[in-house]
């Protein structure tokens, strides 16, 4: 490639853009350690999504392992986001807020709810529906 003046000042020019816009990208967080939300919904299991495949909402990348699970998501995330931006749910319904495993899953009345790693979050909450209505009233406080 030759390099002309014109070219050079251009290049001078946009430099100092460069460094704000990369910095702004890697500070976006991962939503959900990468999992691909949609997968619970229709494979019925965590799968890792491709950054090839992502989509930017609510502040973090969403992955997905296809095309068609990130346009599944772009046209409705409050579908397949998981609740309290993947916060356990059973540590908000008691005054907790903390990244959940994303290993560690239900899904309850249509909604994805993420639980702390090794413990049994997805089956007290079958068994106490109120987990979910404590942990939507502590995450509007907590948010």
């Amino acid at each position: 490639m030759k390099l002309t003046r014109r070219t050079l000042i251009v290049l001078a020019a946009a430099a100092p853009l460069a460094t704000p816009i990369a910095g702004a990208l890697a500070q976006t967080k991962t939503a959900i350690g990468g999992y691909d939300a949609v997968s619970y919904f229709t494979v019925g299991k965590p799968e890792k999504g491709d950054p090839r495949f992502s989509h930017m909402w609510d502040g973090r990348t969403y992955l997905f392992t296809s095309e068609q699970h990130r346009a599944l998501f772009a046209g409705n995330p409050d579908k397949y986001a998981p609740q309290f931006a993947g916060h356990c749910a059973s540590g908000l319904a008691g005054g907790q807020k903390a990244e959940a495993d994303p290993t560690n899953w239900l899904i309850s009345d249509g909604r994805l709810y993420l639980f702390f790693a090794g413990t049994d979050g997805p089956a007290q909450m079958r068994k106490d529906p109120t987990i979910a209505a404590r942990a939507d009233a502590n995450w509007k406080i907590m948010k």
